[in-house]
C-alpha cells in the first residue's frame, strides 16, 4: 500500500473483486495516492468512509444492498464534500446527469484505460473533475 505524505486517501467501491484489485494495483503504483480502503457494496462502503475519512470515492453505480446513486444521495446530505468519481458501465446521458446532479466530481465509463485513471482521479480532488468522459 502507498503511505506517501499528502497522498490522496482513496476508497473504491465496487462490487467487482477483480476490478477493485486492478484499480488499487494502479493507484498503489502512483505516489499521489494511497488506498485505504476498499467496499463490495455501498453499505460497506459507507462504513469504510466513516471509519477512514478518505480523500475520494471511487464508485460503482451498480452494486448489491445499496447501489452507487444512494451513496451519492446519503453523502450529498452531509456537511463535508466528498470528491467522488463514478467508475460505471451505465453510459446513457440520463444516468450520467443523475449522478453528476447527486454531486459526482466526474463519471468515466468502465473501459477507459487503466492508465488515465490516477490523473482523472487527481483532478477530482482539486475541483477539476471533468464531469462525464467518453469511454
Amino acid at each position: 500500500m502507498n503511505t506517501a505524505a499528502g497522498a490522496i486517501r482513496t476508497v473504491i467501491a465496487d462490487d467487482a473483486d477483480d476490478l477493485r484489485m486492478l484499480i488499487r494495483l494502479t493507484l498503489d503504483n502512483d505516489a499521489r495516492f494511497s488506498v485505504v480502503g476498499e467496499a463490495a457494496d455501498g453499505e460497506e462502503a459507507l462504513s469504510v468512509i466513516d471509519a477512514e475519512r478518505p480523500d475520494l470515492l471511487v464508485l460503482d453505480l451498480a452494486m448489491p444492498r445499496m447501489d452507487g446513486l444512494e451513496v451519492l444521495t446519503l453523502l450529498h446530505q452531509r456537511p463535508e464534500p466528498l470528491p467522488v468519481v463514478v467508475l460505471s458501465g451505465f453510459t446513457n446521458d440520463a444516468m450520467v446527469r443523475r449522478a453528476m446532479a447527486l454531486g459526482a466530481a466526474a463519471y468515466v465509463p468502465k473501459g477507459r484505460d487503466i492508465t488515465e485513471l490516477p490523473d482523472l482521479f487527481a483532478a477530482a480532488v482539486v475541483g477539476a473533475g471533468g464531469g462525464a468522459l467518453p469511454a
